[in-house]
């Protein structure tokens, strides 16, 4: 017992959940899901929930098809990933829309069309479709979180810095403002989507400068 233990929890598999933090992360390394990166990250409550929704529909859709690897047609194997991944994200809607309403309202049509986030096809693909489910649900989960860990980043300096405020919440005192006699502003164009792609940027140049190792890859 123990050392299935050992072999489920080895190094080998936290690695695949840990990697794309950091070192193999899908947006700032291989610059996928860039589009929803830029579109529900105003505030950090969406950009949070959108996060957790890519995760769990990557986790799962990477399982059930690494269950369904060997039995599924290589000529069909897209419909049948786009079936999966349509119900995951059909499931995920619906709990949202239950739980947490206005946050749904707010990602609007975004949930959905994380049936065509590229990581979650991009995964299955190039990891869930050749391994074993434990260490394709790993891969998947740890994609997810990669993604969301950026979608976090970014929506923590465009609300503090476009809004004066996190989860909705005023952080920047009032007095502050140069409308009560003080010296600070928010800065406007965080709010629009081109800050996302500048703030993607930044984040790629400090991981880049930070792990030179990966250019000459």
């Amino acid at each position: 017992m123990s050392n299935e233990k050992e072999s489920i929890f080895s190094a080998k598999n936290l690695k695949y959940l840990t990697g794309p933090f950091s070192a193999n992360n899908p947006v700032i390394v291989q610059i996928l899901g860039i589009c929803s990166a830029l579109a529900v990250t105003v505030q950090l409550k969406p950009a949070i929930v959108m996060a957790l929704s890519v995760a769990v529909v990557t986790g799962f859709a990477s399982l059930v098809m690494s269950l369904l690897r060997k039995g599924v047609p290589s000529r069909i194997r897209i419909i049948v990933q786009l079936v999966v991944i349509a119900a995951l994200v059909i499931l995920v809607d619906q709990v949202l829309k239950a739980y947490v309403y206005e946050v749904s309202k707010q990602l609007s049509v975004y949930v959905g069309l994380i049936i065509t986030n590229c990581i979650v096809m991009g995964r299955i693909e190039a990891f869930a479709l050749g391994n074993k489910p434990w260490p394709a649900f790993l891969d998947g989960i740890g994609n997810g979180l990669g993604y969301g860990l950026i979608l976090v980043i970014i929506a923590f300096f465009r609300e503090l810095l476009g809004s004066g405020t996190l989860f909705g919440m005023q952080v920047v005192p009032q007095s502050w403002y140069a409308a009560n006699g003080g010296f600070y502003s928010n800065c406007g164009l965080m709010l629009f989507p081109p800050m996302a792609l500048i703030i993607v940027g930044c984040i790629i140049w400090v991981h880049r400068s930070r792990n030179k190792d990966l250019q000459e890859k």
